[in-house]
């Protein structure tokens, strides 16, 4: 039996909507956010989920719970948190300015001083984006490819595990996450090259199968495509 994995992004939070960057850290969500979850909420309201689950972080345990709250057909007990599922870690970087993180990640790199993060990742690649915000970190602590892979990997073993008797699962999660794993993992990506970030309270739908092979069917759907 495949279980139907539907990701969502969490809200908005404080750290977006100042253009920090947020990994591990975390900040409260905005009213806009909470707005859009509802969106969100109410379009999943008739949608059965045997089971929520969470990332650890806050502001992705506030979105599940919107969720769980707003859901007319299912029956959610005591929610499941995942940290396997948190968001990419950013180290030294977590709450400076986005842009400024992604000059520096761009020199790191050796193509000069670019704040935009789809420029850098299609000019060097997912792979070696994620070693040169590592290298650029002061203290190295930004999760490099390897661990990154490694704990995407864990991540979808861990659901294949807690999902075996479920036919269909809600799991919040992140931006950079989501979208890493979609790279990683949805045929129409070439496994190396950026994808447009998934919107706040968006759903990104994914297979996994009996086997623990895992796949993406849809990517980014917002609440009035859902």
């Amino acid at each position: 039996m495949s279980t139907e994995v539907y990701l969502v992004r969490h809200g908005e939070t404080m750290f977006n909507q100042l253009n920090k960057v947020q990994g591990w850290c975390d900040s409260p969500l905005t009213v806009k956010g909470i707005d859009d979850l509802k969106r969100t909420a109410n379009a999943l309201a008739q949608v059965h989920f045997d089971n929520m689950y969470s990332s650890d972080l806050k502001r992705a345990i506030d979105t599940v719970h919107l969720m769980k709250n707003a859901n007319l057909v299912s029956k959610i007990g005591k929610i499941k948190k995942l940290p396997e599922f948190r968001e990419v870690f950013f180290g030294s970087f977590e709450g400076d300015d986005i842009n400024e993180t992604w000059d520096q990640v761009a020199v790191a790199a050796g193509i000069g001083h670019e704040d935009d993060v789809r420029n850098i990742i299609n000019t060097v690649g997912i792979y070696n984006f994620r070693e040169a915000t590592k290298k650029a970190d002061p203290r190295h602590l930004a999760e490099n490819k390897e661990e990154l892979d490694d704990r995407m990997i864990r991540a979808i073993e861990v659901l294949h595990e807690l999902t075996k008797e479920e036919k269909r699962v809600l799991v919040v999660s992140h931006g950079d996450f989501i979208k890493t794993l979609s790279i990683k993992y949805w045929n129409k990506s070439d496994g190396l090259h950026d994808i447009p970030f998934p919107d706040n309270g968006s759903v990104t739908r994914g297979l996994l199968h009996n086997d623990g092979k895992f796949e993406i069917i849809d990517y980014n759907m917002k609440a009035e495509n859902l």
